[in-house]
């Protein structure tokens, strides 16, 4: 693989880091293998840092594809805790209320689901990447700002009840969607369909585009991997 000239490199995103931490970890290791002082990257579509999965980098003139790579259609498997909301619709933040459960059904929420397919209306997190007036709507949301986000159009293609466990009210959701959709968002949308609350316990990006999570590799492997295409180049 030519790096310096242009590659798409995927990584199994791992828990807790940013996908610009990971970004930045996959060019220094290039950079010092390939003897650069600072290897031309990108990647393709933001993962939050609770999130796994496919994140796509893109090296030297391949980054010239980002933003058409962003369009690809992208497939999530999310896990929702019902009765209860936290303020980044995830459990980065501690729960701020709870709801009653004691109607939620496997039923009702095979009812509900189908109301999210289609061209819909998302309004973001107030805890995302999100600019207002050139600021990150995060960095506002922290420093004490009151944060408002304005409604977009999304496409959600499909969703998929994987199970739904009523005892502990979770459930696992399998989403495809187009670009800019939240999870997050769409967990939050749930929660409130259902006259409860929901949050993100976990979400993993298994697919962007025809990019697999079986096609990552992960940070632990990264080495290994870069071995052998430093062997094949020789």
């Amino acid at each position: 693989m030519d790096f310096l000239s242009g590659e798409l490199i995927y990584i199994n995103k791992p828990y807790g880091m940013t996908s610009f931490g990971a970004l930045a970890h996959v060019r220094y290791v290039l950079s010092r293998r390939l003897h650069v002082r600072r290897l031309k990257m990108g990647h393709a579509g933001t993962l939050d840092p609770l999130a796994t999965g496919v994140l796509v980098l893109c090296t030297g003139r391949k980054t010239k594809e980002i933003e058409q790579l962003q369009q690809h259609t992208k497939e999530y498997t999310a896990t929702l805790q019902l009765g209860a909301t936290t303020a980044s619709y995830d459990k980065e933040h501690p729960v701020d209320n709870t709801y009653p459960t004691g109607h939620i059904t496997p039923e009702l929420v095979q009812q509900v689901l189908p109301r999210f397919v289609g061209q819909i209306q998302q309004v973001p997190p107030a805890y995302s990447a999100c600019k207002i007036g050139g600021d990150r709507a995060y960095k506002l949301k922290r420093d004490g700002e009151d944060v408002q986000l304005a409604a977009k159009t999304v496409r959600v293609d499909e969703i998929e009840l994987l199970w739904f466990d009523q005892t502990k009210m979770q459930m696992q959701i399998r989403v495809t969607c187009g670009k800019g959709t939240y999870i997050r968002s769409l967990a939050r949308d749930i929660g409130q369909t259902l006259d409860s609350g929901a949050y993100l316990t976990q979400l993993t990006r298994t697919r962007v585009g025809d990019v697999s999570i079986d096609d990552c590799i992960t940070m632990d492997d990264l080495n290994s991997w870069l071995d052998e295409q430093m062997d094949n180049r020789t």
